[in-house]
């Protein structure tokens, strides 16, 4: 309580210094003269620096840039409106980040003008007490700074430029350079749920989303929750060869898996209705005819449900394995003195204990099967058959967006606009369901 305290103490400063200190954060308006001012040259020369390279970079190129991302084009065949939006989406990246750097500018300037107030000998002057106090105390900064421009420009970026693009009418009857681009603003957003063609697709594209997100997860993780409690009881003998065994599905690539499953669900030839189902049927009382697996919706996705349970359930196995033997075996010693049955000590103890752990970690498992591209296309490519707008029977969001721009006829600022529309609905679930759980508590 004490330390708190006197955190929140206040330096009082002589009128001298209140105006020495506020003289050099205005002067800092201008990068490099708060530093002047303070006697650190070195600083100064470096955020002037960084303007006059910011001015020469607006000059020659940033404001044509603003320009073109504004029009998207006046003359067809001479200007292209895409490579506008992205250039302009780039120029709008680099005047955040000189943003940022005149943000800092002006806190630097008015942090080291309280710091010679109250001692001018802690403050660095010199080129090399300036780089090593960077060194010393910044390290870990600058270690990450290089990260953070790297995620700026390959995560925001694209990002960026989906959400202008989401904003416009690029689509079949709009391709650069023939025909340009316009901005039309929430117009696309609103074609797809005023629009039937658009409405009725996305929903029933939606709805099965939800489904197979829920159905496919739930069941990878069951199987995969199940399966380690069960090889973790004491009286289970070969615990390894199950283990490795239980690991095949996850060693072998996810790519060669779903394309041997999909060859193995052929209607004609697949070995499920060829070879499987006729041994079944050499049972008493049993007559099970073919199934058409990727020619009838229903049973395509009960096949696609069952083969992510597949792929998806040894990566739980190992995960919840790790789990179970950290449990001290006294919490179920003193469970079993208090009359606790097996259902009981799983359901208070190790089923609470699993999910404290790895509840962010399920969250994932939902937020990535809700975009499993690859298990939806690799499979019957969304089919069969069609609900409309490009998507097939199966299709979920991410493979009917995939569809809307490889079509013949594509609808890039719809796909952008669900995209969005995806990316919002799994942020919003994912950090609702993270504020619940233990993800965001850990504290010093």
């Amino acid at each position: 309580m004490a330390d708190k305290e006197s955190k929140k103490k206040t330096v009082v400063y002589t009128e001298e210094q209140e105006k020495n200190i506020k003289k050099a954060t205005l002067l800092s308006l201008i990068p490099g003269l708060g530093q002047l001012y303070n006697k650190q040259v070195f600083k100064a020369l470096v955020f002037f620096a960084i303007l006059i390279v910011f001015i020469i970079e607006m000059v020659v190129y940033g404001a044509g840039a603003l320009e073109g991302l504004v029009t998207l084009g006046t003359v067809p065949r001479e200007d292209h409106s895409l490579f506008m939006l992205i250039e302009g989406s780039m120029q709008i990246l680099i005047m955040v980040v000189f943003i940022l750097i005149y943000a800092i500018n002006i806190y630097d300037a008015r942090r080291v003008a309280k710091m010679r107030a109250l001692d001018p000998k802690s403050v660095n002057y010199t080129v090399k007490s300036i780089l090593l106090n960077a060194y010393n105390n910044g390290f870990a900064y600058m270690l990450t700074v290089p990260a953070y421009f790297v995620m700026l420009f390959a995560i925001l970026f694209p990002v960026l430029v989906t959400i202008f693009i989401s904003f416009t009418n690029y689509d079949f009857y709009h391709i650069p350079p023939a025909n340009l681009v316009d901005w039309v603003g929430f117009e696309t957003f609103a074609s797809i749920f005023s629009l039937s063609t658009y409405r009725d697709t996305f929903f029933e594209v939606f709805s099965w989303t939800v489904i197979w997100t829920v159905s496919a997860t739930t069941l990878q993780l069951v199987l995969g929750i199940l399966t380690a409690v069960v090889l973790n009881q004491p009286f289970i003998k070969g615990k390894r060869i199950f283990g490795v065994i239980l690991l095949l599905p996850w060693a072998v690539p996810a790519f060669i898996t779903i394309m041997s499953f999909s060859n193995m669900f052929n209607d004609s030839v697949g070995a499920i209705n060829s070879q499987v189902i006729p041994f079944i049927n050499n049972l008493p009382f049993v007559d099970i005819p073919a199934i058409a697996w990727k020619t009838d919706p229903f049973w395509t996705k009960i096949a696609i449900i069952a083969i992510q349970g597949w792929l998806g359930f040894p990566y739980i196995y190992v995960l919840v394995s790790g789990i179970l033997q950290s449990i001290p075996s006294d919490w179920y010693e003193a469970s079993v003195i208090d009359g606790a049955t097996s259902v009981q000590k799983f359901r208070y103890i190790t089923l609470p204990q699993i999910f404290a752990v790895a509840a962010p970690i399920f969250v994932t498992q939902y937020t990535g099967n809700f975009n499993n591209f690859s298990m939806i296309y690799l499979f019957n490519e969304g089919g069969p058959g069609s609900v409309g707008s490009g998507a097939g029977s199966t299709d979920i969001l991410i493979s009917w967006i995939y569809k809307l721009t490889t079509g013949q006829s594509p609808q890039f600022n719809i796909a952008s606009a669900v995209t969005l529309i995806i990316s919002a609905v799994v942020i919003t679930i994912s950090m609702l369901i993270f504020s619940r759980t233990r993800a965001f508590e850990m504290e010093d």
